[in-house]
């Protein structure tokens, strides 16, 4: 019997659940890199440790999440390089989990917000055709629960602290809501997966989000999202803004230079 070929570099996935699976990889590994970028740069030790074991949390779950895609379809040697040595536009990630750490307030809020989706997103997947994908989202809503109340404890108390901090939290919401209408977004893979019974429609709860952080908004101060605003996509299919590409030079530097590294 002949051995089968090695994989060089990273191949696209062709299943619609496959590319599904990537999509929740690569959103955890973007936001868990971002949030890692802030260790040792905390405010304050309890906040800067917080961060880091959401960063941990986030990663833990990608890595999860990518050894499963590479069981769905063979498309890279092992989860290092399939995680780290594609192209910008391979990755599908949403907008939002890339976005710059401006201040605290801003890294709260982005977390608030993309937390309490994923947290319906994964919900979706507990009842998955694909048990094995329904067993990681069990664990991962575990965490995913800790870091919505830390994050809506912090949207909470900037909002409606000081003059000061309800500024920052009100830039941090004009910067960030423009990225939260792609997180719902129904396109032919959501379709595709929804119809196989990988996944329940989490898009059905876009309304119940807006109207959770409606509530939340304002009680932070009687913050309110803005009402006219051109909603920004793309990443689901690989279309990123500047801030991806200032990610992966760091994140990829070390596979890209020694290609094949083993820890």
């Amino acid at each position: 019997m002949s051995a089968k070929p090695k994989i060089i570099g990273v191949l696209p996935p062709n299943k619609p659940e496959t590319i599904y699976v990537m999509r929740l990889a690569d959103n955890a590994l973007i936001l868990g890199q971002r949030l890692a970028q802030m260790c040792g740069h905390g405010p304050e030790m309890e906040l800067d440790m917080a961060m880091t074991n959401f960063a941990l949390d986030l990663i833990g779950q990608a890595n999860l999440l990518y050894e499963h895609a590479l069981s769905l379809e063979p498309l890279a040697a092992n989860v290092d390089v399939l995680a780290m040595t594609r192209n910008e536009e391979a990755y599908k990630n949403c907008l939002l989990a890339a976005q710059p750490n401006v201040d605290f307030a801003h890294i709260m809020l982005r977390q608030y917000f993309f937390s309490a989706f994923q947290k319906r997103q994964y919900e979706a997947l507990l009842g998955s055709s694909d048990k094995d994908l329904a067993a990681i989202a069990e664990k991962s809503l575990k965490e995913i629960a800790y870091h919505i109340r830390f994050a809506k404890s912090w949207v909470l108390r900037l909002g409606d602290g000081t003059e000061e901090s309800h500024t920052h939290m009100s830039d941090a919401l004009d910067c960030l809501w423009r990225y939260t209408g792609e997180l719902f977004e129904r396109d032919d893979i959501t379709a595709a997966i929804i119809k196989s019974g990988l996944s329940a429609d989490f898009t059905l709860g876009y309304d119940n989000w807006q109207a959770e952080m409606a509530q939340t908004l304002r009680a932070a101060g009687g913050l309110e999202a803005p009402e006219t605003l051109h909603m920004l996509t793309g990443g689901y299919h690989g279309k990123h803004d500047e801030h991806l590409g200032h990610i992966l030079k760091d994140m990829q530097y070390m596979q890209i230079k020694y290609p094949g590294l083993q820890w």
